[in-house]
């Protein structure tokens, strides 16, 4: 994303507002779920537009990494780089998200992985034997 509009999302952000992000973030979306396989990693708030959740599950096989509010804001804590987090109280707003935001992951993912406090290898690991179950195979180099 930060390629294509040439600078960072949160200048982004503050330029053009959240509806001109999230219409060039459902462009991507559909470019990058029609070309070839792919790790795509989303915004939290990719689900948000209902096409972009059909293009998710339909073309893509989908992990949800689930994180308590909690967990997510004791990750990003001291991020100044999320637009949506710069407010008085980041904890209060991450609940406010995760409210609107859990059900629409659900029904996007194939698959839903606690991420807890693992190591990334761990959970590489974990994310690895479920895309097995479904015989996903990663790209060739």
């Amino acid at each position: 994303m930060e390629h294509r509009i040439g600078g960072s999302i949160r200048e982004f952000f503050e330029r053009e507002g959240e509806p001109a992000f999230r219409d060039l973030e459902e462009t991507v979306i559909d470019e990058l779920t029609q070309g070839e396989r792919c790790v795509l990693s989303t915004g939290g708030g990719a689900v948000l537009r209902p096409l972009n959740r059909q293009h998710l599950h339909a073309r893509t096989t989908t992990v949800y990494l689930h994180s308590a509010p909690e967990e997510v804001f004791r990750r990003l804590r001291h991020d100044q780089n999320r637009p949506l987090l710069q407010v008085a109280d980041p904890l209060v707003r991450l609940k406010e998200l995760y409210v609107a935001r859990d059900p629409l992951y659900r029904e996007t993912a194939h698959h839903i992985i606690e991420t807890g406090r693992p190591s990334v290898a761990s959970l590489v690991s974990t994310i690895m034997a479920e895309l097995k179950l479904d015989a996903w195979e990663p790209p060739r180099a």
